[in-house]
């Protein structure tokens, strides 16, 4: 019988991708440090070369080992998927995706919204190829019919949106692609697959920067790609081509974090809801960018369609000098400044939307801030953000904004 059906995600967090019998006891998959594989026969070696694209298959390491395959074969599951592809990097697996769909003369329909390096290989990288790039409002939903060409092969969605938030319609915008013939792509590193199922609301292929909470420890880089069989060998020739190869140790870093996956993203959510409510009686504060506050625009459509809500978030402050804002950030005890975010220590991130966005104008005046609530005790990040409002209040002085 299927395990995905009969176990809950607690559960198939802690068993998917072992075999301790194939594993001589051992509770974990090892590590396997190669760079060669043997074959006893000829016709073994042939039968691995015609198979290489196949799912678990390898006739030399840049195609996975049996700890690669363990982490594919976990991620594949949990999320509904026939198989996935570990590569080296969150941005590797975007770039893979794209570039195994979209040839010269092709167009990508691409949210405003993204994560800004998706921006860079499609204004750079693809542009290159004679691929045009069209970005769109990320609230479209069923109106990006509007936006299909004859052209059109790929629709890339990240919901919610990098830096600002906003939830996308999935399902209305899968639907309007599939009718016009074009592939369904989503980043889906904020929700994982534990909050968010893409396959379940018409998305083809998800992308994950296993960077992030799979990891969840802040110390290996790792990006994955989950796809129906359909389109799981164009995607794998695309990553093969590219030389992407994921690294045994952060792939084992990676099922490591895996199994832990569900009792951290509990705190998360906790630490950041607990967080986002705190700021918004903040006077400083303008808005916050957080689907899962019942007043977010993006809440509807996030309970509808997500079962819960990670730790990132943002915060737009009221305009303030920018010494004000170096005095508010500079003092912070707990909240690390980095880019990165999904492990376990609190990260915080000013960052400027409107220089990026095309298709949308980001219009709020004051600062935005990118916040990633970790795992510590939330009573301390108040009061390290409380000393930190302080800090900037002082230095604003008497000049209100």
């Amino acid at each position: 019988m299927n395990k995905r059906k009969l176990q809950k995600f607690d559960t198939l967090l802690g068993h998917l991708g072992r075999d301790t019998k194939a594993q001589r006891g051992s509770v974990n998959p090892p590590v396997y440090r190669a760079s060669t594989i043997l074959f006893d026969t000829l016709g073994e070696f042939e039968q691995a070369r015609r198979d290489v694209l196949g799912k678990g298959r390898s006739s030399y390491v840049r195609y996975g080992t049996q700890t690669t395959f363990a982490l594919e074969d976990a991620l594949a599951a949990l999320e509904g998927a026939y198989g996935a592809i570990a590569v080296p990097t969150g941005l590797a697996a975007i770039a893979s995706t794209l570039v195994a769909f979209l040839a010269r003369g092709g167009h990508a329909l691409v949210a405003d919204s993204v994560y800004q390096p998706t921006r860079r290989i499609c204004d750079e990288l693809l542009a290159g190829f004679g691929i045009e790039t069209t970005y769109y409002d990320p609230l479209i939903g069923a109106g990006i019919a509007g936006l299909m060409r004859a052209n059109t092969k790929l629709v890339f969605l990240e919901s919610p949106g990098s830096l600002t938030f906003e939830v996308q319609d999935v399902p209305a915008i899968a639907a309007a692609a599939h009718a016009a013939g074009a592939v369904v792509v989503m980043d889906n590193t904020w929700a994982t697959p534990l909050y968010f199922q893409p396959r379940r609301h018409g998305v083809d292929i998800s992308i994950h920067s296993a960077t992030k909470y799979i990891v969840g420890h802040a110390d290996a880089m790792l990006g994955l790609v989950l796809s129906g069989e359909e389109h799981y060998r164009q995607v794998r020739r695309a990553a093969v081509l590219l030389g992407h190869a994921a690294a045994p140790d952060d792939v084992y870093l990676a099922l490591r974090g895996l199994r832990t996956l569900s009792v951290r993203l509990d705190r998360h959510q906790a630490n950041g809801l607990a967080l986002a409510r705190w700021l918004q009686t903040q006077p400083r504060v303008s808005r916050v960018l957080h689907p899962g506050l019942p007043d977010d625009p993006g809440h509807a459509l996030w309970r509808r369609d997500f079962t819960g809500a990670s730790g990132l978030f943002g915060v737009v402050l009221k305009p303030c000098p920018r010494a004000a804002l170096a005095a508010m950030l500079d003092g912070l005890a707990l909240f690390g400044m980095g880019v990165s975010w999904g492990g376990y220590e609190s990260l915080i991130l000013p960052c400027d939307p409107a220089s990026i966005r095309t298709a949308t104008a980001w219009e709020d005046p004051g600062p935005v801030l990118r916040i990633h609530a970790g795992l510590e005790d939330v009573g301390d990040l108040i009061a390290d953000l409380e000393a930190g409002f302080a800090r900037l209040e002082s230095a604003c002085g008497d000049a209100n904004p």
